[in-house]
């Protein structure tokens, strides 16, 4: 066991039922914007935390939105760890004067692939769960790097579903500047400030922004 071992947690579901207790993984989960992946980071922080135990929240600080963890129903949290570019997490880790109990991870897609490495050997050699939350792709359907090395080596996958304005699932996230849909642009622009969003379905991308 690791210097920070932990107790296992029960995450109250949105039919009230209780999920499967969590292990020492590093879990992605992961959805089309607007899903609720921050209100769900918020309740696993909560449950934690009801229980006495301690949480790191960690978020990359190229999302220079806000110094908190904000909930579009108007919940937040302060951040813990602003992960720089440059920074290896272990160290950060290695920092911190007290136990651990599980780190939350918002805006993961913005991580490196090395920062990605670095939590899943914090969940294996530390013994303390990981859960990162974020989007697997950019408004022009690439991958984020970090996203996509989540997807190669986290232990649990799990999909967060929201809809699109039609009705089906989305997919996609449709990028705006001045409410019209672009195709053209830097991977990182970040919401509510170079730009909006809006999930899509496939088949309203392909509507709204074609398909190459």
């Amino acid at each position: 066991m690791g210097r920070h071992a932990h107790n296992e947690e029960y995450r109250v579901t949105a039919t009230f039922g209780i999920e499967s207790l969590l292990v020492s993984k590093l879990y992605f989960r992961h959805s089309a914007m607007n899903a609720g992946k921050s209100t769900n980071l918020l309740q696993a922080a909560y449950n934690y935390e009801e229980r006495g135990q301690r949480v790191i929240i960690a978020k990359p600080s190229i999302d220079t939105k806000s110094d908190r963890v904000l909930s579009r129903l108007g919940v937040s949290a302060e951040v813990n760890w602003h992960v720089t570019p440059e920074v290896d997490v272990r160290e950060l880790l290695r920092q911190e004067t007290s136990k651990v109990d599980c780190i939350l991870v918002d805006e993961a897609q913005f991580l490196s692939p090395e920062q990605v490495d670095q939590f899943f050997y914090i969940a294996v050699q530390e013994d303390i769960p990981v859960l990162a939350y974020g989007i697997r792709s950019d408004f022009a359907t690439k991958s984020f790097p970090g996203s996509m090395r989540l997807l190669e080596i986290a232990h649990s996958l799990e999909e967060m579903k929201t809809i699109c304005r039609c009705g089906r699932k989305a997919l996609f996230n449709g990028r705006k500047i001045d409410g019209e849909f672009v195709k053209e642009g830097s991977q990182v622009a970040i919401d509510g400030q170079q730009a909006e969003y809006e999930s899509l379905c496939g088949n309203c991308y392909i509507k709204f922004l074609g398909w190459s």
